[in-house]
């Protein structure tokens, strides 16, 4: 099932699935694991270029070499861009705290020192949105064992995709947007009420 809203098709797993990230348990490795960097919008490889020199001291050494090797963002398969990564691994912006990775873009921002979070992609995650050029978007929930926690959590603490990833959907799409998709969800479980 598939919902639109504003040209923007809204797959039904985001309005039904239970998510809530559970640093305690995945250690972030959503940022290590995979084999591309994260999704980045075209004016985000601006700000990375912009904000690099002002964050680099709080990234690693193996990330640092990472990005003056490759740039602060690549090409990716798609024709898109992305995050660089180190030795095909982690993302280069990624730092460690113990065994638990961490975005080194948003603790700059966290510090006061840049007025850039993170890019969207990662910001909305689980949920991944690709763009078409007839000036549609479709929204997914991207489905991946390593998030089997957050799954667990967001059962025990009552939390869907779309109330989870509330701010980033906002940020990306506006207040309006996340409004309709809000009522959407409570007359998609209205109508399986109905049926059940």
């Amino acid at each position: 099932m598939v919902f639109e809203i504003d040209k923007k098709l809204v797959a039904s797993a985001v309005l039904e699935e239970a998510f809530h990230c559970d640093l305690n348990k995945c250690h972030g490795a959503c940022c290590v694991a995979g084999d591309a960097g994260a999704p980045l919008e075209k004016e985000e490889t601006k700000i990375l270029e912009e904000i690099y020199p002002v964050i680099k001291d709080g990234l690693r050494a193996e990330g640092i070499k990472a990005i003056e090797e490759q740039g602060t963002w690549i090409p990716d398969a798609q024709d898109d861009y992305a995050t660089p990564l180190v030795e095909g691994k982690e993302c280069a912006y990624v730092v460690f705290e113990g065994k638990t990775a961490l975005c080194g873009i948003e603790k700059a921002y966290r510090e006061g020192k840049i007025d850039f979070a993170k890019p969207v992609s990662c910001h909305l995650y689980p949920i991944r949105v690709k763009h078409y050029r007839s000036g549609w978007s479709m929204i997914n929930y991207d489905q991946w064992e390593i998030c089997a926690p957050a799954c667990t959590l967001g059962q025990a603490m009552k939390i869907r995709v779309y109330e989870f990833a509330k701010p980033a959907l906002i940020r990306k799409f506006g207040e309006e947007f996340y409004h309709e998709l809000e009522s959407a969800a409570k007359a998609w479980d209205k109508q399986k009420e109905k049926k059940g």
